[in-house]
């Protein structure tokens, strides 16, 4: 759909990026492992692009056992050397060991509130916040808000949850709709059924 006017961050010459950012980004998503699979790939991406990510996401996902919490959670360092020779994911030790410490803090999480989906949403009140930014420029980093998340995720045992990753997190999974207003996916999204 070239002819639709979009975020400028998503430029208009791949079509992976064009895909994510008009089915994806910015739509609420639910589910722990859904869930979990972005926080860890919003991780991944710190210090790189976006694009850089999204790219080698299915490595992610074949590297990383789907994101199957159980399985990467009993990972050993064995499993993390094996990961770290795979050119299909950002092969960064801090990183693959965050994920792997981020699946044991996950499923801590389930335990105490049912889900990672809930206790995730209950930290931004449940419901999408909309905002309304007519350019790019006027996005925040960071926000009171992911402050707040990197603050309770950190606690919960969480690594590679700063305030910018989960500020990031929270666009990319709808908990917040930073598309500007002049995106068509704007509309799409802030328009109630």
């Amino acid at each position: 759909m070239p002819d639709l006017i979009r975020c400028a961050w998503t430029g208009q010459d791949d079509d992976l990026m064009l895909a994510y950012h008009d089915q994806e980004w910015g739509a609420p998503l639910h589910g722990d492992r859904p869930l979990f699979e972005l926080l860890t790939l919003e991780g991944a991406q710190a210090g790189l692009s976006w694009r850089t990510v999204l790219h080698r996401r299915e490595g992610y996902r074949r590297v990383f056992d789907g994101f199957d919490l159980e399985r990467l959670a009993a990972w050993t360092d064995h499993d993390q050397a094996r990961a770290l020779q795979d050119e299909g994911i950002i092969r960064n030790r801090a990183k693959v060991a965050a994920t792997v410490a981020n699946a044991q803090a996950a499923l801590a999480t389930i335990e105490e509130h049912g889900s990672l989906d809930a206790y995730l949403w209950s930290l931004v009140g449940g419901q999408p916040r909309v905002n309304a930014f007519t350019s790019m420029s006027q996005l925040p980093a960071e926000t009171d808000a992911s402050k707040a998340m990197s603050k309770a995720l950190k606690q919960a045992g969480f690594r590679f949850v700063g305030p910018t990753i989960c500020y990031a997190f929270m666009q990319a999974s709808g908990m917040v709709n930073d598309h500007t207003t002049d995106c068509f996916r704007f509309a799409e999204l802030t328009r109630k059924d």
